[in-house]
């Protein structure tokens, strides 16, 4: 009874120790919060340094021009009265950069839906759908990845002049989807085979066609897979300057193409080119600061499946 006893005092004396021994020193706990301290600081230094064109830029079409010629934007801090809406009234003005603007939406938009529209239909027949010759056919999208957009410049090029989509919106809009649509199947081809097969059929189980299967099911999971592949497709198209610059219409050109032509016949027009190029960047940078909860949750879904 005295030797039970003993353990039993032994062992309400030792517990204390290792609960002790558990919680971290006050040096783990300073060196854990400067870590991450710095982690933080890094991060948002990386942010700043990330930003510093786009700041640049902005402040650059905020100044006159004869204060462009004469200094740096970042002399801007010591006279910050000198700033003026005046550029964007100029750019206003350029029906050429207007009308780019509304050019680019035009082929930016309608490219970005239908990738997602077919990528999202073509992506669930590969993954769900049985159908003669499904894993050679996918095999033939993957290969289609490696193919370089220079390639087919050349023979497009001819198929648009004889079916006359040479110099159009509908041409262009049709070679960035295309062209898009090889990552786009690929993309939500894997995504969409994760979804547990259970949740399928227990759905065709309650009646479910295809279809409603499709809009009802597949679509809502995959959401935050085609909110980043949206993002991708239209960063890509609206940054786009090459094949705009060959298959786009040279009297109503993407906004790339008309800053490039303004360079080109008005080397010294900063008025218009500094707010021209700032709204070309800063419209990306909404779409993608708008859909970055959607952008991050594709991300982190991919890389946990």
């Amino acid at each position: 009874m005295t030797t039970q006893a003993t353990r039993t005092a032994a062992a309400t004396r030792k517990t204390p120790g290792t609960a002790a021994r558990k919680v971290p020193g006050v040096a783990a706990r300073l060196a854990s919060a400067a870590a991450s301290g710095a982690v933080r600081v890094f991060l948002l230094l990386t942010g700043l340094f990330w930003l510093l064109p786009t700041v640049g830029l902005l402040l650059s079409s905020l100044r006159s021009p004869s204060d462009i010629a004469a200094s740096g934007w970042w002399q801007v801090f010591t006279a910050p009265a000198r700033l003026t809406t005046e550029n964007y009234t100029h750019l206003l003005a350029n029906d050429t950069i207007t009308g780019s603007l509304l050019s680019t939406v035009l082929i930016t938009v309608p490219a970005t839906l239908l990738v997602l529209v077919i990528g999202s239909l073509a992506g669930y027949a590969f993954a769900w759908l049985e159908f003669p010759g499904r894993d050679w056919w996918f095999l033939g999208v993957v290969a289609l990845l490696v193919v370089p957009v220079q390639v087919a410049l050349v023979p497009v090029s001819k198929l648009f002049g004889a079916v006359g989509l040479f110099e159009t919106t509908l041409g262009v809009v049709l070679f960035h989807t295309a062209f898009g649509l090889p990552f786009a199947v690929f993309l939500l081809r894997n995504f969409f085979a994760e979804i547990p097969r259970e949740l399928l059929e227990a759905a065709r189980l309650d009646g479910a066609g295809e279809i409603r299967l499709f809009t009802r099911v597949v679509l809502p999971l995959g959401g935050p897979a085609i909110a980043s592949l949206g993002i991708f497709q239209f960063l890509w198209v609206w940054n786009d300057m090459l094949i705009a610059l060959i298959f786009a219409d040279s009297q109503s050109p993407p906004i790339t193409v008309a800053l490039q032509q303004q360079v080109r016949q008005f080397g010294n027009n900063v008025d218009v080119l500094a707010p021209g190029a700032f709204v070309s960047m800063v419209v990306p940078l909404v779409v993608f600061f708008a859909f970055q909860r959607q952008f991050a949750s594709g991300v982190m879904a991919g890389a946990v499946k």
